[in-house]
């Protein structure tokens, strides 16, 4: 009996640690969705081993081969997806391109080697900033990886590196240290261009706006202007990630007279403009007409102002009618949702859409095609604006064309 309980308790202990061990993890950002940790898109055969799909490169974009339209088929998707053109340097969008790399989506880290000499700007999701007594650290450089930065930056590519830092667990107490302290605010700003200029950066990407709610914004303005004259001394970049002025609730932690107090110092905004609908209201992630609205609210006229918005894009999308709600998808994970699927596309909101029912639930699959992308690209060349990309490394290989 003693024998048989002591067997059951060492078995179950194993069982614990081998489930924690191989687990996959799951990574919340606020500036997208959560994330399982995955290798780019794959298939697995009936004995379950993994397979790559062939890539072929083409003489031809998507456009010149007619892969951008309203009804695309889900077979010429799945079979077109990781074919790009040969011409990775060419650029096809004449304003300002972000694109965004995270470590839990590593495609990403070969799309920016790839097709590195289109974007303006990459940023890896790599730091944080955080308060430590009466300073500042800045942490996550395990993850700065230098033969990566210099892959992307080959044959002279004009392409800027701007990491982007998070102010992470920070209180309000935090908050109110520095709002109330200017030589608080230096040593902030001092640790962070420190710590850029150690790794040869060329800009810093902040993302702080949001975390406290739309709240403090004068105090909060004034650090972030702060920080960016600090980097312009050492002709450095800075770029502020912003929430839409515009949401469904209505509530807006970002304004005209925030973009109108920050612009002269800040060089690029990220417009989130995405996460639009969620898994209590499905829906469109991103509709056209609210990305419009969005850019109009913060900026009414297209002058040189405007410039600075890097509209965003999302390279994610979502099922809904899950149990948990909604869940995110990225690009493997769509094709293999994709098969034998019929696509609809939703004029008013300039997005494609699929339905399938399983365990008795109905499913919507929301995630961008071509004909959505470049949509969204036309749009910011209309109203001025450059784009930002979250994330590259869950898109698919293909859409670098449009770019």
């Amino acid at each position: 009996m003693n024998f048989s309980m002591t067997f059951c308790c060492v078995f179950l202990a194993v069982c614990i640690i081998f489930s924690l061990l191989t687990a996959v993890p799951m990574v919340a950002d606020a500036a997208g969705p959560p994330k399982k940790t995955k290798s780019k898109s794959q298939t697995s055969d009936k004995k379950g081993e993994t397979k790559v799909p062939e890539v072929k490169l083409s003489d031809l974009n998507v456009i010149d081969r007619g892969l951008v339209e309203e009804t695309p088929k889900s077979k010429t998707i799945i079979k077109e997806h990781q074919n790009y053109c040969f011409k990775t340097e060419e650029q096809n969008f004449r304003g300002e391109i972000l694109g965004y790399v995270t470590p839990w989506n590593s495609h990403g880290y070969d799309v920016a080697k790839l097709f590195g000499g289109k974007f303006s700007m990459v940023s890896p999701v790599w730091l944080q900033v955080k308060r430590s007594g009466d300073g500042f650290r800045v942490e996550g450089g395990h993850d700065i990886d230098k033969g990566w930065m210099n892959d992307v930056k080959k044959q002279q590519r004009k392409v800027k590196l701007m990491p982007r830092l998070l102010f992470d667990g920070w209180a309000g107490r935090d908050y109110q240290y520095i709002f109330s302290n200017e030589n608080a605010i230096q040593k902030l700003s001092r640790t962070i261009l420190d710590f850029y200029q150690k790794y040869k950066f060329d800009g810093v990407v902040l993302e702080v706006w949001s975390q406290l709610g739309g709240q403090r914004r004068s105090d909060l303005a004034h650090v972030i202007v702060h920080i960016c004259e600090t980097f312009h001394k050492q002709q450095l970049k800075c770029v502020l990630v912003i929430p839409p002025p515009i949401m469904p609730q209505g509530s807006s932690m970002f304004s005209k007279d925030d973009f109108e107090a920050l612009e002269p110092v800040v060089d690029g905004f990220s417009l989130m403009t995405y996460d639009y609908a969620n898994g209590g209201r499905p829906g469109p992630n991103s509709p056209i007409d609210w990305i419009k609205k969005c850019v109009q609210a913060i900026s009414p006229e297209k002058d040189s102002r405007r410039k600075k918005i890097l509209l965003g894009l999302n390279f994610y999308g979502y099922m809904y009618g899950t149990a948990a709600g909604a869940e995110p998808v990225v690009g493997h994970r769509y094709i293999q949702l994709l098969k034998k699927q019929k696509l609809k596309w939703l004029s008013d909101a300039g997005e494609h859409v699929f339905e399938y029912k399983e365990n008795s639930r109905v499913h919507q699959v929301f995630y961008p095609t071509l004909k959505s992308i470049k949509m969204r690209l036309e749009l910011a060349e209309d109203l001025g604006t450059g784009i930002s990309i979250w994330e590259i490394g869950q898109g698919l290989d293909y859409f670098y064309d449009l770019l």
